[in-house]
């Protein structure tokens, strides 16, 4: 970057040298191959040196570029939809640049759209086109065909391409959102034409002064338009676009496992119920147990004498899940009340004064003018013809019908403005 060669071009030099000897026509070669590619990266715009590319990792530029490819190609579909005609953004070359670079290498007079990030991130970005890519694009959202673009950049020019920018930079916010995992919103653009020579750029924007990120695309619009667009960040703004992309992508992490359930202690053994008394074992089966099949030790499937069988109830007690006889079920002691409701306001008007009307106040409606309506036959509308008078239901100088979205609200009279049909309202209609 300084004209002076590195520690690697001096081994690889040193190797070259070790290889071919003293061979001085070689070593002439690579001194004069050296000091071409000094030669380019010494000079700079307007004398000074180029910017310090290593203030930017390349990793870091490569998730710059996915996050301004995926806004871009967002952009690119609202502009369709404004200009109606086929928008094509390419993939975006990032790097590091000063103002110097950007006045010698873009065209000028441009046009600098500034955006500010209110939630979610915090800093500035610059969108810059060309004058007649502005011109273009303003005649086509007029309903143009894109080649009335004589005469000088105005007004109507910045306030067009900041209602274009606001919509696609809206969308761009929308996919930053999905893609960081967080709200992104963004202030009205402000969209000012700039000469670049001798600007103060400090009126601009404060991080012009330094190093900055440059983001270059190809646009193309139609057959209209192809040419290069440039969005400039500050440092600080795309280190922190970096990281917040970079956390977006790594995986959650995995929940710890449940620790496994202590195995269940055996329930103890159920009380003797009172008054009820435990049959006494014979003598003989005592000895028999804990012995062979021997004498005192019955076979098996057959029942001790003195032990009730598998399956029927022992005397004076119950079977399992039948309530003793006498004995009743435990209710438990439940507070129960009756369900108690609020009653409903019946003061309407309250009630609309919290609406908000100002939400659906730039709806658009459509607005009809209706001068009057006839029914005819097919056979009488195949006769129609150039020429041919219809007859309507409306007597000459009746007020006519004005339609909001097919339903009539008002009614009014026809008059003359400048050159131009209007209605002059004389009835609302409640």
């Amino acid at each position: 970057m300084d004209g002076m060669l590195s520690q690697d071009e001096i081994n690889a030099l040193l190797n070259g040298m070790m290889e071919g000897g003293d061979d001085s026509s070689d070593t002439s070669t690579s001194d004069a191959g050296a000091a071409e590619s000094a030669a380019p990266a010494s000079g700079s715009s307007g004398g000074g040196s180029k910017a310090d590319q290593s203030l930017l990792s390349d990793i870091e530029k490569d998730a710059i570029g996915e996050v301004a490819n995926i806004s871009m190609g967002t952009s690119a579909t609202t502009l369709y939809s404004l200009v109606n005609q086929k928008v094509n953004i390419t993939t975006p070359v990032v790097m590091l640049a000063t103002w110097d670079e950007i006045v010698e290498d873009y065209e000028r007079p441009c046009v600098f759209i500034r955006i500010k990030y209110t939630v979610g991130l915090e800093g500035t970005n610059i969108l810059v086109l060309k004058e007649d890519d502005v011109k273009i694009i303003t005649d086509l959202m007029m309903g143009g065909d894109g080649t009335n673009t004589d005469g000088e950049l105005g007004e109507l020019h910045l306030s067009a391409i900041s209602e274009a920018m606001n919509q696609m930079m809206g969308s761009s916010a929308t996919s930053l959102s999905s893609m960081l995992g967080k709200m992104i919103d963004i202030s009205p653009p402000e969209a000012t034409r700039v000469e670049m020579e001798n600007l103060d750029v400090g009126d601009v924007d404060s991080f012009l002064n330094s190093t900055f990120v440059k983001i270059t695309f190809r646009m193309q619009i139609g057959e209209l338009i192809d040419s290069k667009i440039m969005q400039l960040y500050p440092i600080d703004f795309a280190k922190d676009l970096y990281n917040y992309f970079m956390s977006s992508q790594e995986p959650p992490e995995p929940e710890p496992a449940p620790a496994p359930a202590a195995a269940p202690e055996p329930a103890p053994a159920p009380a003797p119920m009172p008054g009820m008394q435990q049959p006494a074992m014979d003598p003989s089966m005592q000895q028999g147990m804990g012995m062979g099949m021997g004498m005192g030790q019955p076979m098996m499937g057959q029942p001790m004498m003195g032990q009730p069988m598998m399956g029927q109830p022992m005397m004076g007690q119950p079977m399992m899940g039948q309530p003793m006889m006498g004995q009743q079920a435990a209710v438990p002691n439940l507070n129960i009340q009756p369900a108690s409701f609020q009653a409903f306001s019946n003061d309407v008007n309250a009630m609309q004064s919290q609406e908000n009307i100002s939400l659906i106040k730039d709806v658009p409606l459509e607005v009809t003018v209706e001068l009057g309506r006839t029914s005819k036959s097919i056979s009488d509308i195949l006769d129609f013809a150039p020429g041919t008078i219809i007859e309507l239901d409306r007597i000459a100088g009746e007020p006519v019908d004005v339609l909001v979205n097919g339903k009539m609200v008002a009614r009014g009279e026809v008059v003359v403005i400048e050159e131009n049909f209007g209605v002059r309202v004389t009835e609302i209609i409640n």
